[in-house]
């Protein structure tokens, strides 16, 4: 029967649903693009990822759809993905958004980051640091990724994340080509003010420092597609 328990050795296991599955492969999927690792122009199968996660090709496909219809990715050919051309007026649309979206979401999150918070915030902001004077864009990206969510989560509210999940998901992709323009360093002061103004728990200073962070990598976005 579906959704019955199997006993092995005393051990009930419970099947995990398709549902759940489902969901996973799309949580996965969903990492992949907001901590930069699918590269814009890289094309990815669907067998790939299946293989990858060791699941069939069918909730592959489920969250691929999803992602898709949430402009995160593109069909390329029949059986490959990629992500999607970055238009200028997309791009400014995004940038407004995200202006907006974005610094409010840190302010509150400066309203409520308690100290454990705070300190989990500086050893994101140590990665991101010790990734670009590496020059390593990968951990740089996963660092960044992580040193943004952790304050959008801390804001506390469950709609403004998704909504800027799903921002992210449509611009994250193209941080990949921000390396050389010297943005990462750039970036870095503003991560820099962006962690002292939320240790003083300053609202305003952080919101300042999120839209001038939003705005410095807009520039070289904007340039790089005339």
């Amino acid at each position: 029967m579906a959704g019955s328990a199997y006993k092995k050795s005393g051990v009930e296991i419970t099947p995990l649903s398709r549902e759940t599955l489902q969901d996973r492969v799309y949580r996965h999927v969903t990492e992949l693009i907001l901590d930069g690792s699918i590269v814009p122009g890289e094309m990815v199968t669907v067998q790939s990822l299946a293989d990858a996660f060791g699941v069939s090709p069918m909730p592959v496909r489920e969250a691929l759809r999803r992602l898709t219809a949430a402009n995160a990715l593109m069909v390329v050919s029949g059986r490959s993905i990629g992500i999607p051309a970055l238009s200028r007026a997309r791009l400014i649309d995004l940038r407004n958004v995200r202006f907006e979206i974005e610094a409010i979401a840190a302010a509150w999150a400066a309203e409520r980051m308690d100290d454990q918070a705070v300190a989990q915030l500086r050893q994101h902001l140590d990665a991101l640091e010790q990734a670009n004077a590496a020059g390593d864009v990968k951990s740089y990206l996963r660092a960044n990724y992580a040193f943004h969510f952790s304050i959008y989560r801390a804001a506390g509210s469950e709609n403004m994340l998704n909504i800027i999940e799903n921002l992210w998901l449509q611009i994250s992709p193209y941080f990949n080509m921000l390396h050389d323009s010297g943005n990462y360093s750039t970036a870095n002061e503003h991560h820099q003010e962006m962690f002292a103004a939320l240790k003083n728990r300053d609202a305003e200073a952080v919101r300042a420092a999120v839209r001038a962070d939003i705005d410095a990598a807009f520039d070289v976005l904007v340039d790089l597609l005339k």
